[in-house]
């Protein structure tokens, strides 16, 4: 996850920027339970009546701002650092684990968490969230399949692969946000050896 200079740009006058980034700092601050119209308009400099002009609820606003965050991450993870499939794998990982999960996103994190909860029983949110998991799903296929033809990976079902490591990373977000003692430094222990000892084809 990108902070939140990364997905804002500064002193914008969008309007739907500046309510998504109210709507960012408002989620932090309260999470999904607690979160109103009204906080999000205290978080936004424009008049609170433009919140009400374009959204008639706050789910209506929220599953915008999955939309909007979505295609503010795409440009965001830092794959394209490294030519190599297997260094590029690795430095997604270490952007999950390092800048995501265990970074100044705390508030954020557990938000996320109350909103992907709310998919269980409304089919908008599902809708969006399952979007958000096809895009992060298909940039690791992207990588797996640079792999395969630069010689580096085997020639694994990349999308089952992609779908086992996504998995992992959402269940890893989960306990972060939920458990008192989650050990993400084990999982993503675990995921490189993965890389080592399944994907990486013998020298």
């Amino acid at each position: 996850m990108p902070n939140r200079t990364d997905l804002f740009e500064p002193d914008t006058d969008d309007t739907r920027e500046a309510i998504m980034k109210a709507t960012y700092d408002a989620l932090s601050k309260h999470g999904y339970a607690d979160l109103t119209i009204q906080r999000i308009g205290d978080e936004f400099d424009k008049s609170k009546s433009l919140l009400y002009h374009h959204y008639d609820s706050k789910d209506a606003l929220l599953v915008d701002f999955l939309a909007f965050m979505l295609e503010r991450m795409e440009g965001t993870i830092p794959l394209e650092e490294a030519d190599a499939a297997d260094d590029r794998l690795r430095i997604g990982f270490d952007h999950v684990f390092t800048d995501f999960l265990t970074g100044d996103n705390e508030e954020f994190n557990r938000a996320m968490t109350e909103l992907r909860a709310q998919s269980a029983h409304d089919d908008t949110f599902r809708e969006q969230f399952t979007k958000n998991d096809r895009y992060f799903k298909s940039r690791v296929e992207d990588v797996l399949e640079e792999g395969i033809e630069q010689g580096i990976f085997r020639d694994v079902d990349t999308e089952r692969v992609a779908s086992m490591i996504v998995t992992i990373m959402q269940g890893a977000m989960f306990q972060a946000t939920t458990s008192t003692e989650p050990d993400l430094e084990a999982v993503k222990t675990e995921l490189d050896a993965y890389v080592q000892s399944r994907l990486l084809a013998d020298d």
